[in-house]
C-alpha cells in the first residue's frame, strides 16, 4: 500500500518564537529540571517493571508507559530547545518607540486599551499581554506615541492610535 504524498502546508517551515522573559525562561529551566530529576527516572523505573512482564505485544500497560515516557523526552528536547535557542526580552528602556517589551496604552476606536508587548510563548490577550506576531503587535513595533494606524482583523479594520508608551 502506497501512502499519499501531502503538499506542503501553511505551517511546514514555522519557526517558533524564541523571544521570552526572564521569568518564562526560569519557568521552562525549573520544569526541565524536574523531569530530568524526577518524573522521567520514576517512568524509566515503571516501563523498566512493566517490561519483566513478560509478552510486549499484550503487555498493554507496558505500551502506555512507553508511549508517557516517549512524550516525556520529546518535551524534555523541546526544552533544552527553547532554552538554548532563547532571546531574552530586556526591561525596554523607552527609546520613542515600541519595542519587545514595552507596555502600550492605545485607542483603539473610541476604547483605551493597555498592552504589554512579549512573545507568543507569553501571550495572554485577556491579561493585556499581546505577542509581537499578533496583528496589533506587528502594527506596534516602531511606532512613537501620537502615530496612528489600522489594524486589519479577519473582518474589520480598526483604527488605532498610539496614547502612551512605558
Amino acid at each position: 500500500m502506497q501512502v499519499p504524498i501531502r503538499k506542503p502546508g501553511q505551517y511546514t517551515h514555522y519557526q517558533p518564537d524564541r523571544h521570552v522573559t526572564g521569568a518564562k525562561l526560569a519557568e521552562f529551566k525549573d520544569e526541565l529540571a524536574r523531569l530530568k530529576k524526577t518524573a522521567r527516572p520514576h517512568l524509566a523505573s515503571e516501563v523498566k517493571r512493566l517490561a519483566e512482564l513478560g509478552d510486549f505485544s499484550e503487555n498493554a500497560e507496558y505500551q502506555i508507559a512507553k508511549g508517557k515516557l516517549r512524550g516525556m523526552n520529546e518535551r524534555i528536547q523541546e526544552l533544552e530547545d527553547a532554552i538554548k535557542k532563547a532571546i531574552v526580552i530586556e526591561p525596554a528602556t523607552h527609546s520613542g518607540s515600541v519595542a519587545i517589551g514595552n507596555r502600550v496604552i492605545l485607542e483603539m476606536d473610541g476604547e483605551q486599551k493597555n498592552y504589554l508587548l512579549l512573545g507568543s510563548a507569553e501571550s495572554d490577550p485577556e491579561k493585556g499581554v499581546i505577542s509581537h506576531t499578533s496583528p496589533i503587535g506587528g502594527s506596534l513595533i516602531g511606532k512613537k506615541a501620537g502615530d496612528t494606524f489600522t489594524v486589519k482583523l479577519a473582518k474589520k479594520e480598526i483604527a488605532c492610535r498610539v496614547l502612551k508608551i512605558e
